[in-house]
């Protein structure tokens, strides 16, 4: 079992502060540090591989300068069809792409790494969540990106906010996966490497 030190002895490889405050409900100490790894997609890697690599990249840099402790990474790619939507960044991106999920059901990936370098341990999971966006009308796309600009999110949308009202159905195992990070899981892993919660 590798060490545990007693004050954070997690590093959540993410800038992201949604991962954060998820990750705060489980009441471990951590440390957040973005993680520098290419984010770019391979030739014909589908969704899920996407996802799944870039999780573990994430947490494999911080890995390597931190060798002994453990690293979470996780990556979320949002799947409408044979397209990935990555996050939007502007107000007609968003846009576009609420117009492309209307009426569709879209996969939320998100895939999750824990890792220790020292003593190669792994831990890997995916959530995947299908979402089933409403038909929606080009006036509601407006208003719902001016009341609530969810640039920084994959598809453009917050479910735990006003974006709820943009679907019809969601199907999860874990809430928390179409947030960012799959809680349920993370416990799990987290145990699985001497970190119990509770």
């Amino acid at each position: 079992m590798p060490p545990i030190t007693p004050h954070a002895p997690l590093i959540l490889a993410s800038g992201s502060r949604y991962r954060a405050s998820l990750l705060a409900r489980l009441g471990l100490p951590f440390v957040a540090m973005p993680s520098d790894a290419d984010e770019t997609r391979l030739p014909d890697e589908t969704p899920l591989e996407l996802a799944e690599r870039l999780a573990l990249a994430k947490a494999r840099v911080l890995s390597r300068q931190h060798r002994e402790r453990w690293v979470l990474g996780s990556d979320q790619v949002c799947a409408c069809g044979s397209r990935v939507l990555g996050k939007p960044g502007t107000r007609a991106a968003a846009i576009a792409q609420l117009t492309a999920q209307s009426g569709q059901v879209v996969e939320f990936i998100t895939a999750v790494a824990l890792v220790h370098e020292a003593s190669e341990a792994v831990h890997r999971h995916v959530d995947i969540t299908r979402v089933r966006f409403r038909a929606l009308t080009a006036a509601e796309i407006e208003r719902y990106v001016d009341a609530e600009p969810a640039f920084d999110c994959a598809g453009s949308f917050k479910s735990e906010g006003l974006g709820i009202a943009l679907v019809e159905a969601i199907e999860s195992e874990d809430a928390t996966g179409l947030v960012g990070l799959p809680l349920i899981a993370v416990r799990r892993m987290l145990a699985e490497a001497g970190l119990p919660i509770p």
